[in-house]
């Protein structure tokens, strides 16, 4: 394992990383699990929702890597056609279609030696799934429109915001693709999931645009917090620093008041704590406590505290089900942290599910 000089243990694993920010258990998970992937030539992949900082991870498992002194390609896969995707990736040979009056370098051989960022995995066609799993077999691919097979060494870290199995279970994505990316998965909790990090994310986004903006908000308005503290952030840690940047902008003096929050962090507008993912789980509350109700007693004096314990129970273990007993991803969805989570596990019993 990768070791800053000075720091030995598990403090050298869950200590923070420079470019990310949160000092909370959800973050210091991903830093001790990118500090230990680091180390090694394995392919990682990042899963989290949009905003969540995969690509930050992705730059910090690089450079702190033996690459680390190598080149880092990010290409964004959800940008491009698959034909244009293909020649980025690959490359191609003057003449191999119209407009390709040039030979052209693609993004893996750019990245020989370092390390190959592949953002939004989940966007990429069956055809270019094969080629891209014959890279990380083989190491080796034809740049389009030619026959020479060129030869890399390239560490693949590939990024999703969906869930690449259940993309799998749509036949989306290729299954031997999946298990060739997912030697080492990283879970990017959502900022709902670890909002004691928001002050700290707040002040480092206040230095950053006021001295971009030469201003000077430097004290938050108790209310402004308050609103920041229960919102649920769909965006995650990029839309706070979006709102920053707005409120930093628009500020009239020194302090970040609440009349400087976008409508729906006010409550001006619906939605501005509607809980994320439910779906199908929360159908399944309603009908566990239609149940309990229809099953109550006349003297039920415990009906409330029965009933939230027995939704509780369920909605957990239907989770943990659903992200194959992964604790910190069920965490994540369920929006709290894992801490959290292992106290409800001991709580109803479900301490044997796989973490």
């Amino acid at each position: 394992m990768l070791r800053s000089p000075g720091q030995s243990g598990d403090d050298a694993t869950a200590s923070p990383i420079r470019g990310l920010i949160g000092t909370g258990p959800a973050m210091q998970e991903v830093y001790a699990m990118t500090r230990k992937v680091a180390a090694s030539n394995a392919s990682v992949l990042l899963v989290g929702e949009t905003g969540t900082g995969k690509e930050l991870v992705a730059k910090a498992v690089h450079q702190l890597s033996p690459r680390g002194s190598g080149p880092f390609v990010r290409v964004n896969c959800g940008a491009l056609s698959e034909s244009l995707l293909e020649s980025e990736l690959f490359g191609h040979v003057r003449g191999s279609f119209t407009g390709a009056v040039a030979n052209r370098t693609g993004r893996f051989e750019a990245a020989h030696t370092g390390t190959i960022f592949l953002d939004e995995i989940n966007s990429t066609t069956q055809k270019l799934q094969v080629k891209l799993l014959r890279v990380l077999q083989e190491r080796e691919f034809e740049r389009v429109g030619d026959t020479e097979t060129i030869r890399v060494d390239t560490r693949v870290i590939a990024a999703s915001n969906r869930e690449l199995l259940d993309e799998v279970a749509r036949e989306n994505f290729r299954e031997d693709l999946y298990y060739r990316l997912n030697v080492v998965p990283i879970y990017l909790p959502p900022l709902r999931a670890r909002r004691e990090d928001i002050p700290l994310l707040v002040s480092h986004f206040l230095e950053i645009y006021n001295e971009a903006n030469d201003r000077y908000v430097v004290h938050i308005q108790k209310e402004a917090f308050a609103a920041m503290a229960k919102y649920h952030w769909p965006g995650n840690v990029r839309e706070l620093q979006n709102v920053v940047e707005r409120c930093v902008v628009m500020a009239s003096g020194d302090e970040l008041t609440l009349d400087l929050l976008p409508a729906v962090m006010r409550g001006d507008r619906p939605g501005a704590t509607m809980p994320g993912r439910g779906g199908d789980l929360d159908s399944l509350a309603r009908d566990l406590v239609e149940q309990g109700m229809t099953t109550a007693g006349p003297e039920d004096e415990n009906l409330f505290e029965r009933i939230v314990n027995r939704v509780e129970r369920e909605l957990i273990s239907q989770m943990l089900a659903a992200c194959q007993g992964v604790q910190l991803k069920a965490a994540a969805r369920l929006g709290i942290n894992r801490n959290t989570l292992r106290k409800k596990l001991h709580e109803h019993g479900l301490e044997e599910a796989e973490s």
